[in-house]
């Protein structure tokens, strides 16, 4: 899957800022920081993007072939719960993580051609969440799917 990806810091000081912050968090939690959450966290650092939650087990197992998956699966939750990671459906079911960094929370768009995951404004479905609301008393949480459609490319491709 093809990844619109943007600038970055280094990946050294990158790491260190989310570990720090993923740090603090845990503390203020009375949680600590463990070779796991270590592990999963320098896996998304260097894997800009939206990555699957499979790749990442994967990831984690070759750096650090003593993590078992279920708690890559149980840092992936813990990391959502805290607001560092976020997590989007796309495709039948499949999972992808990213960490959550300078946009913040938002909305995910998937080309149902080429496969990449684009990310859109968090705003963007205001007013279709707030008619739900009022007309038919539904909250929509937008955020943990990914819209389908065809992209720029994909389309030009077959016009």
């Amino acid at each position: 899957m093809r990844e619109r990806r943007s600038g970055r810091d280094e990946p050294d000081d990158a790491l260190a800022e989310v570990l720090t912050t993923v740090g603090e968090l845990l503390r203020s939690r009375g949680e600590r920081m463990t070779g796991p959450r270590r592990a999963v966290i320098t896996i998304l650092v260097a894997r800009p993007g939206h990555v699957m939650a499979e790749d990442v087990v994967q990831a984690v197992g070759e750096l650090d072939p003593t993590v078992h998956r279920a708690s890559v699966y149980r840092t992936l939750e813990t990391l959502t719960d805290l607001g560092v990671v976020q997590h989007v459906h796309i495709g039948h079911g499949t999972t992808a993580y990213h960490l959550v960094r300078e946009q913040g929370p938002h909305l995910h768009a998937q080309c149902l051609g080429c496969g990449a995951v684009h990310d859109l404004p968090p705003d963007l479905l205001d007013a279709v969440a707030g008619r739900l609301s009022r007309q038919h008393d539904f909250v929509l949480h937008a955020g943990h799917v990914a819209l389908s459609g065809t992209c720029r490319s994909c389309a030009a491709s077959t016009a």
